[in-house]
Parts: C-alpha cells; sequence; structure tokens
C-alpha cells in the first residue's frame, strides 16, 4: 500500500512544462518487446544490469523470470517488466542481448534501467470525501537505502475552510522485509479535524502496521494491527486476518486478470462496550465490532479499450459508533453525490450519507489514449500516461438487516485520468445522478479502488 500515501502534485505541474525544459526517452512509449536482438530460446550465460545508480540489483534480481543457464523468453520479460513496473523505481525498462565470446549460442543479457526521482521535498495533497481537498508540506524518499523502502513524512491542511483541519503523518513501507516476500506498511497520523459529516471534532492518533505475505505466486496472507486514540472516545485497538488471491497482470494500471481478497479485522474493547464505557470513555463511547471486508476485481483488455468490474462489500456487526459511520459522496466512493455542481448547488441536507454496512460497485470502461511516456524535467526523470473513462457506480449503505432498493443509488460518469508515478493516477471525473439531474465534477487520487479502501472515515 505504499503507493497510496505519496501524494505529489508537484508531477502534475510537469506534465504541462513545454520548451526545451523537456527531454522524451528516444522512442517515446517504451515498448514491451526487448530493445535488443534477443531471439527466444538463446540460452542465458549471464546477467547485467545498467543504470541502477540508488537501486540494489537485488530488488530488481528478486522480479527477474529469466535465469541464467536457461532459454531466453520474450514473454518472461513481458511479465517481468510488469513486475519491475510495480515497484515504481523506474521509468524505462529494457533489455538487449549480446553473444557471449565464451560459449557459442548463448548470450549476455543486458537489463536497462532509467530511475524515478528519489528524494521529493515537494508540495503534498490529500482527497477525502470528509475534507476534501488537502495541501502541505512533504519530505519523501522513494527508495531508502536503495531497498525499495519508501518513507515520507507529510504536513496537511484543508483548503476550505483554510487551515481548519490539519493532519500530520508518517509513512514507511516495502514490498520486502528482510529478504522475505513480507511486504508491510507503517503508517503515523495524527489528526485534528472537524468531520462536518459525523458532526464532531476527530482529535486522534493512529499507529497502523500492514503486512502482505506472499504464501505462493499467487496467494498472500494478510494481516492489520493497529491502535487509535479518539478524544472523548476511547482508545480503539485494531487486528485482523485475512487473503488474497492476485492474478492480475500488473498491481498498479492493471489491464487484465482478477484479484480476491477476504479480510475479518476486529475493532474497539473486546468486553462489553455499553452505557459504562461511554460515561468512562466519554460522551461518544467505544465501540466493539467486527468487520467482513470482500473485495473483488476483474479486468478484461482488447486493443486499447480495458474494462473493469470491481466490488467493495463490509459488513460490520457489532457495537459500531457513529464516529465510524461509512459516508459515500466524493470521488473515493460513489460519483453520485458530493462534488462540486456543474451549473447548481448542492443540497446540503442530502448531501449527508451515513451507514453502518456498505457496498461498492463499479463498472469501468477505460480508453487508453496514450501510453506511459517517460520524460525528465531538469534531470528530474518520471513518465505520464493518459486514459479517458466513462462508467456506472453503484451505492449501498445501510444500517440494520440486509440492504435493499431504498439502500441503493446509482450513477453513471466519464473523464480523463493522468498515469503518473507514486501516485498511480490524477483523475478529473463528471459524475451524474439520474435521479437528480445534476451533473458534479470530481478530482480524485489514486485508482479509486484504492481510495474506497484506505479512505478518510
Amino acid at each position: 500500500m505504499d503507493c497510496l500515501r505519496l501524494t505529489k502534485f508537484w508531477v502534475l505541474g510537469m506534465l504541462f512544462l513545454c520548451g526545451s525544459g523537456i527531454a522524451f526517452a528516444e522512442g517515446d512509449a517504451p515498448s514491451t518487446e526487448s530493445s535488443g536482438s534477443c531471439a527466444d530460446g538463446v540460452v542465458v550465460s549471464s546477467i547485467e544490469f545498467k543504470g541502477l545508480e540508488h537501486t540494489k540489483p537485488r530488488v530488481v534480481e528478486r522480479e527477474l523470470l529469466n535465469k541464467v543457464g536457461e532459454p531466453y523468453s520474450s514473454e518472461k520479460f513481458k511479465a517481468e517488466k510488469l513486475r519491475l513496473q510495480d515497484l515504481d523505481l523506474f521509468t524505462e525498462i529494457t533489455v538487449a542481448c549480446a553473444p557471449s565470446s565464451l560459449e557459442p549460442r548463448t548470450s549476455n543479457l543486458v537489463y536497462s534501467f532509467k530511475e524515478i526521482f528519489r528524494w521529493i521535498p515537494s508540495p503534498a495533497g490529500k482527497e477525502t470525501d470528509r475534507d476534501g481537498l488537502m495541501l502541505g508540506l512533504a519530505l519523501a524518499n522513494l527508495n531508502v537505502l536503495g531497498e525499495d523502502i519508501r518513507a515520507e513524512v507529510q504536513y496537511r491542511t484543508s483548503t476550505d475552510p483554510f487551515l481548519d483541519n490539519n493532519e500530520y503523518a508518517l509513512y514507511v513501507s516495502s514490498p520486502y522485509l528482510l529478504g522475505l516476500p513480507l511486504g508491510w506498511n507503517f503508517e503515523f497520523l495524527r489528526t485534528d479535524s472537524y468531520d462536518d459529516l459525523r458532526g464532531y471534532q476527530d482529535d486522534s492518533w493512529l499507529v497502523d502496521l500492514d503486512l502482505d505475505y506472499a504464501l505462493f505466486p499467487h496467494l498472500s496472507l494478510l494481516g492489520t494491527l493497529a491502535g487509535r486514540n479518539l478524544d472523548k472516545a476511547a482508545f480503539l485497538p485494531e487486528f485482523g486476518l485475512g487473503f488474497a488471491f492476485d492474478y492480475r497482470d500488473s498491481k498498479l494500471d492493471t489491464r487484465k486478470g482478477v484479484y480476491y481478497e477476504y479480510m475479518l479485522t476486529h475493532v474497539g474493547g473486546m468486553d462489553d462496550s455499553g452505557d459504562a464505557c461511554e460515561v468512562a470513555c466519554g460522551k461518544m463511547g467505544g465501540e466493539n465490532y467486527w468487520e467482513l471486508l470482500t473485495d473483488a476485481r476483474a479486468y478484461f483488455t482488447l486493443s486499447r479499450f480495458v474494462t473493469g468490474a470491481t466490488a467493495l462489500v463490509r459488513f460490520r456487526p457489532g457495537d459500531v459508533k457513529f464516529y465510524d459511520y461509512y459516508y459515500h459522496g466524493g470521488p473515493n466512493t460513489f460519483r453520485g453525490r458530493g462534488g462540486t455542481p456543474i451549473g447548481g448547488q448542492e443540497d446540503a441536507a442530502d448531501s449527508v450519507r451515513l451507514g453502518v454496512h456498505e457496498a461498492l460497485l463499479t463498472f469501468e470502461e477505460r480508453f487508453v489514449l496514450m501510453e506511459r511516456h517517460a520524460a525528465s524535467v531538469l534531470g528530474v526523470n518520471f513518465f505520464y500516461g493518459v486514459q479517458l473513462v466513462a462508467g456506472l457506480d453503484g451505492s449501498l449503505l445501510w444500517d440494520k438487516g440486509h440492504p435493499g432498493w431504498d439502500d441503493y443509488e446509482g450513477a453513471v460518469y466519464g473523464g480523463v485520468h493522468l498515469v503518473i508515478p507514486a501516485l498511480d493516477r490524477i483523475r478529473f471525473e463528471i459524475g451524474y445522478r439520474p435521479d437528480r439531474g445534476e451533473p458534479a465534477f470530481y478530482f480524485g487520487l489514486f485508482d479509486k479502488v484504492i481510495s474506497s479502501r484506505w479512505r478518510s472515515r
């Protein structure tokens, strides 16, 4: 989950610079084919890396599928290139073959890389349904010690009302721990923000550790351990276990494959959090509930058209307090509520919709207008791509029992996505709800399937 945290708006500005300041890589968008005369079946005698100025070779080696002593395969290169792109460390990845002078009918395999920026002192931002657009300052290192460890400190404040809501954050993450395929993400978050959706002051401290262990190539075991201290409520411990089947071709900008995750999490005290706790903890009270999460995604590509269908369902039996109710409305949940009205004003009463349980359904069609291009500004390497999108959003939000049609809302949307490093994508979208007859503009960061999982609650 590390790329969730790296909200860098300066990348967007780079895309619109012109003149001699931007230098594009030769060949524009890099091909998925090898750049040299690598023929399938030629035995690989050695492997060499070029361009790894800040990244240690073992970070690349563990993603490779072509091996020394085995026949070279262009299909394996396509797959390993996607794995390397998922690291979000490189703007370009190519491979070339050089005949071996020692053994006939063998080749030396040479991988060439162009690394993305590493140190980033920059503006920072976050888009949530509760606080809207938040801006601030950040200092990040995308590749600490060359080990694909990401670390970032941030300060963010609301833009409307300005300086009223504040957040201080530290994020550290990596897909490996001591050479083991154990992905981890550590988060420390201090929040001082008035939640006008739920009507309380969020004065809280959060410490969270998420783990992802690759048990098999397509099966991971998941774990989470967190503690949140919420003023006038309680200390809210959180622990959970789950699993995920992942058959996607790429975690970032997925084009084909399926993903399925199930997670069972407990939040709050293990004892009864009734009236006694409310007296002891404060007027907001403590919590004691389980969350059963199902996250399903499927993708299919035909030419430049990418079809995606996703479903996120969270059912929470137990005692859930109002300050943790789900809200649907905005680019991270339901693009038919909230947003910035076009040619009208949002109905404040209609814009607040809360519930204990939720289901978010999305069917989206993407047209790849421009594949990712490598570029450089003043020696800073990055990439970008452009996609047109259109889709359907479905929202189910309810408090007890099973949902009914009265709990369902639907909307259509369309827009433009910019695919960039660290953020995955920046989304500019217009949503339309037929029962309201009023379009609204939405601005979002990351893919919606990601921001829906980690949005502010």
